[in-house]
């Protein structure tokens, strides 16, 4: 495969800091080359040197442009909007033998988000998976998670998404639930099938867990607790400009003098909430974003997850010492995230700022995780219950934070991975009136837009119903993989 390199010199990254030629910098690093990228370069510096060198003009002579998605399909919004998504599955299903430029080639079929999004995303697909469940199509849950162990065998761990330029950071931790989907359909049998890429994965985030210490708090992903625990961050092993948000990245820095913003973006960007105010130590500053500093409770509650999978899966491997090893693990950090992320005098959970030992003031909706993998109690879900019900549920659904910056993953803004979650949260604890009420809003709310527009968006505007979602690094995207996944299986759910 063909790769091609961005570092921050790179005279062609100077296409994506012009918004007059390509307004989303994904565009270049997903193009592919014409020719040999060093034939490519050695021409750039050749021709800029004319004074009538034209830098749009000489990348489409050089690369062939990546075409959106979803981008030619029509929806028929006179048919229901469950036929649309059906159809939705083919148009965004991409087979292996497709390459080339900053793809990273998969061995299976699968299925992408849609419009800028041409490539797999690790968390996207479990909530797409949802969806393909209700659809019946297990095998391509099996292919994609075929795919995701392929990648597990190829890096030791799953990229952001298949591309080169993901390489050095991951997603939330969403293949332990994957695996558990497909057992779900074809037998518990399946956890030995994938128990030693279950190890890798837990490999890669607990890298250094026998480094840390009083001296060194930290490595890599893994931080040492005040009192001894161990719990995880985001990280990202490189520390310079994300190449598909090249501009927006440098630009961004040249506000700061902190020299970690760029790993602190990756890092935002591993959390796949990108951007939040969740990650900023001023809440309304993009500048101040500190999300290594950062014990998320989302996060930790997915380790939990994959800590409880590793030891069931052991009892098909006869490895019972090592189910005790991660039963302990998994006992051990749900003590700490009620430890460190509870605050009985809020009835929240927050996440918890290791550096100034505090918790953040940041009220969101990964407070609900606890209650989807079951680690809160009763009392403590019925607090939270409370307060999404007061102050996080409009019209349309759920904001994912009470703070309105900007930033996409802020209000007023709501998406289906955490109406998902927090939905099955509230189920779990028996407060199914409420988990009712969100799904219905968010089903009314995606299908009018729906028939309004033809379309299934990435996110949704769930203050205001009538205008659509914005924020964040670009425009938003329809097709939608996550989306049609669970607006799918809450209509199953809820007969809706």
């Amino acid at each position: 495969m063909q790769q091609i390199e961005f570092e921050y010199h790179d005279p062609l990254l100077e296409i994506v800091q012009v918004n007059r030629i390509f307004p989303d910098g994904k565009t270049f690093v997903d193009c592919i080359p014409k020719f040999p990228v060093e034939e490519i370069f050695k021409k750039y510096f050749e021709e800029k040197k004319s004074k009538d060198f034209d830098l749009k003009n000489f990348v489409l002579d050089n690369y062939d442009l990546p075409l959106p998605v979803s981008g030619n399909y029509k929806s028929d919004t006179t048919k229901p909007v469950t036929e649309n998504i059906e159809a939705l599955w083919q148009e965004l299903t991409r087979e292996p033998e497709e390459t080339g430029g900053s793809i990273i080639k998969l061995p299976f079929p699968y299925i992408v988000p849609g419009g800028r999004f041409a490539e797999i995303y690790y968390w996207d697909s479990y909530f797409t998976m949802l969806g393909l469940q209700v659809s019946g199509r297990i095998d391509m849950i099996e292919n994609m998670i075929n795919n995701f162990s392929y990648l597990i065998n190829q890096f030791g761990y799953i990229p952001n998404g298949n591309r080169n330029y993901f390489l050095g950071r991951s997603q939330p931790p969403f293949y332990s639930l994957m695996i558990k989907l497909l057992a779900a359909e074809k037998g518990d049998e399946i956890l030995a099938k994938y128990f030693d890429q279950l190890k890798q994965e837990y490999s890669f985030w607990m890298k250094g867990a026998d480094k840390v210490n009083a001296a060194n708090k930290t490595y890599d992903r893994v931080v040492l607790m005040p009192d001894g625990e161990l719990l995880n961050r985001y990280w990202d092993e490189h520390n310079t400009p994300r190449p598909e948000s090249f501009r927006e990245d440098v630009e961004l820095s040249l506000d700061t003098d902190e020299a970690e913003i760029f790993r602190h973006l990756r890092a935002g960007a591993e959390s796949g909430w990108d951007f939040s105010s969740r990650w900023f130590g001023n809440k309304k500053l993009f500048t101040s974003i500190h999300t290594t500093d950062i014990i998320p409770v989302d996060l930790n509650c997915l380790l939990v997850h994959l800590e409880e999978t590793l030891a069931m899966a052991c009892s098909y491997n006869n490895a019972d010492t090592e189910a005790e090893h991660y039963q302990q693990a998994a006992k051990k950090r749900k003590a700490a995230i009620q430890k460190y992320c509870w605050n009985e005098e809020q009835g929240f959970y927050f996440d918890y700022d290791f550096t100034l030992i505090k918790q953040k003031e940041i009220f969101s909706l990964a407070a609900a995780y606890p209650l989807f993998f079951t680690i809160s109690t009763k009392e403590q879900a019925a607090k939270i219950a409370d307060i999404i019900n007061q102050k996080f549920l409009h019209n349309g659904g759920l904001i994912s934070t009470l703070e309105t910056t900007g930033q996409q993953w802020d209000a007023p803004n709501g998406w289906a991975p955490l109406h998902w979650i927090t939905i099955t949260g509230f189920e779990n604890y028996g407060h199914g009136e409420l988990a009712s009420t969100i799904a219905k809003r968010w089903i009314n709310l995606c299908t009018t837009v729906f028939k309004r527009t033809g379309k299934l968006m990435e996110k949704y505007n769930v203050v205001d119903t009538a205008l659509e979602a914005g924020g964040g690094e670009y425009a938003g995207q329809d097709g939608f993989g996550w989306t049609n996944g669970v607006l799918l299986a809450l209509r199953k759910k809820y007969k809706a």
